[in-house]
């Protein structure tokens, strides 16, 4: 039996399904096992680098003569341009990709600050002023590939693990390997928490957890932090202080990291939001902003601290609590209008009550539905037109209308 690897450089005009394994248990030759092998061959996603191949009946003869002959025994046929680089050498290939993405973020994360701990990490690619909403927006392609080139490190690492020795890698060398996997990993991990990316990422590396515990976490398995399909706002809201407990133990460990994690996480809630209520997040972003510099001035004892943050990111999180709204106030719309027209009850029902008569489906996307909405709050609002075109912008922008 024979393991051999299929590269991404042949066409892909066959409508057969990719495949990521092919076993080989029966006589094929021609067109038939040139359609076969372009089914590993063709990549049909991120994780996917290249196929392989089991063959069980020798067809390949051996790798080096297959890779030396391109036209004899299982290609018999082609010409040698059409089949150049087919077949590769399946062990160094895999050494190759893995040293690539080795360097690839090594060079990456060659800025981070020494010693390259959590607070480092945070602060090179979050922010180095925490809750710093445009340090955090201008770092965010920096921190998207920080999560993209550790994963396909960590891919090109499982890939490997089991044959490491028979790669070339000394035991000190896989030692330190291991060691530098296992780093990188946890300091991706720690910076999609403190950015408040942990969930939007999550969904896109499905299987990214089942290769750190088979290859990385040699012992019993360890819950790195408690957020699962939880951001770490909704964890503050039911959990208060406690929430700190569920961060990784890094950060934990760390009352600065603690703070700037979550600075970050509740300005990027503010930064998302406020296009629904402006008035109000811009008073939760002065309250962070007060917060933050009491806490960097050393006027609040880190408990106080931990109090004062978890009040603010339930109210930035739940306006219903933080804004002591009117009853008749029960909806997200209502409250937006209630903030944006001066606090005024009943303005702000009249205007709810004119948008809600004129409604019509799909009305954002059609010019005349569009100037029947506006002239129902312009009349609510006795034709103050630059009131109006405000108030309509921000009804387009809440999914209650």
């Amino acid at each position: 039996m024979k393991l051999l690897i299929v590269v991404d450089k042949l066409l892909t005009g066959f409508d057969a399904p990719s495949a990521t394994y092919l076993y080989i248990d029966k006589q094929m030759r021609d067109h038939g096992l040139f359609q076969a092998i372009c089914r590993v061959n063709r990549l049909d996603g991120d994780d996917k680098e290249y196929g392989y191949i089991v063959d069980y009946k020798d067809l390949f003869k051996s790798l080096e003569g297959a890779v030396n002959d391109y036209t004899s025994g299982a290609l018999d046929g082609y010409a040698k341009e059409d089949v150049a680089g087919l077949l590769e050498d399946r062990l160094g290939k895999a050494r190759e990709r893995l040293e690539e993405t080795r360097e690839t973020v090594k060079a990456l994360c060659e800025k981070v600050e020494v010693p390259q701990d959590s607070q480092a990490y945070i602060r090179y690619f979050c922010a180095k002023e925490s809750g710093n909403a445009a340090q955090l927006k201008a770092n965010e392609q920096l921190r998207l590939a920080l999560y993209k080139h550790v994963a396909g490190f960590i891919r090109a690492y499982a890939n490997l693990a089991n044959e490491l020795a028979e790669a070339g890698y000394s035991a000190v060398a896989i030692a330190a390997l291991k060691a530098e996997v296992d780093h990188y990993e946890k300091a991706r991990t720690e910076v999609k928490l403190a950015s408040g990316d942990y969930i939007d990422l999550k969904m896109y590396e499905p299987a990214m957890r089942h290769l750190i515990d088979t290859y990385i976490a040699a012992g019993e398995s360890v819950k790195v932090s408690a957020f699962d399909d939880t951001s770490l706002i909704q964890l503050i809201v039911e959990r208060g202080a406690e929430a700190v407990k569920a961060l990784p133990e890094s950060i934990q460990k760390n009352k600065q990291a603690v703070a700037e994690t979550i600075e970050n996480n509740v300005r990027k809630l503010i930064v998302d939001e406020q296009p629904i209520n402006p008035k109000y997040y811009e008073e939760m972003s002065q309250l962070l902003d007060a917060l933050v510099k009491k806490r960097r001035e050393q006027a609040l004892e880190y408990q106080e601290y931990l109090r004062q943050i978890v009040e603010l990111a339930k109210k930035a999180k739940n306006p219903a609590v933080g804004g002591s709204y009117p009853k008749t106030l029960d909806t997200t719309g209502r409250r937006a209008l209630y903030d944006n027209l001066g606090r005024k009850e009943a303005l702000a029902l009249a205007v709810d009550a004119g948008v809600r008569g004129s409604l019509q489906d799909g009305w954002r996307t059609n010019t005349f539905k569009v100037k029947k909405v506006r002239n129902a709050i312009k009349t609510a609002l006795d034709g103050d037109e630059a009131t109006t075109d405000r108030i309509l912008e921000l009804v387009k922008r809440n999914d209650e209308y």
